[in-house]
């Protein structure tokens, strides 16, 4: 069962070096709210070094936006690209730096997690994942996103809010001291 809280409202993120999405809800008591989602479009920046300032400051500026107390954020999978996985990496890093520059707490998701607790299928479709959101959500077909990153920061930020009053196997940090304390063999 879920705990009600009086208000809470989570950022999901859907990281990338391309498009990142996101997704913000808002919970009273129980039931949760969409305040927004949207991509970050990284498309016309050629530079890498570029892409990640522009990572940091736009999921600043959301947060100053719409202050969550926590951020949910999609694990990167593992895939045979090295030099991918390693771009992605640091994609989800910068984006975790600005939250953590803001003390706001930070929960990974396995891809297949975030899947499995909004269709019930750990391999369910972009589409059948923005499709099922929508009906719980109830938003209309006119505000579905052009691109389903954004439903997928709104994803994790919903299966995050599945796991509210639920013990937690995911690691979440409450800042880089608590990182650095729950992972002493990472830091040399």
């Amino acid at each position: 069962m879920i705990q009600p809280v009086k208000e809470k409202i989570i950022l999901g993120i859907d990281p990338g070096t391309t498009i990142m999405g996101y997704g913000v809800l808002r919970i009273v008591g129980t039931k949760p709210e969409l305040i927004a989602m949207g991509i970050i479009d990284l498309r016309k920046y050629g530079n890498h070094y570029l892409k990640l300032r522009r990572i940091f400051e736009r999921v600043t500026g959301i947060i100053e936006s719409y202050l969550p107390d926590e951020m949910a954020i999609e694990a990167p999978f593992f895939g045979k690209n090295v030099q991918s996985m390693l771009k992605l990496g640091r994609a989800q890093g910068v984006a975790m730096a600005a939250a953590l520059s803001r003390d706001i707490p930070i929960t990974e998701y396995a891809p297949l997690k975030i899947k499995m607790a909004i269709t019930g299928n750990g391999q369910a479709s972009k589409e059948q994942v923005a499709d099922m959101l929508q009906r719980m959500l109830k938003f209309s077909k006119e505000e579905m996103p052009t691109f389903m990153d954004a439903t997928d920061g709104l994803a994790a930020a919903y299966c995050h809010y599945l796991q509210m009053g639920r013990p937690s196997v995911e690691k979440g940090y409450s800042g880089w001291k608590d990182f650095i304390a729950k992972n002493p063999n990472r830091i040399k």
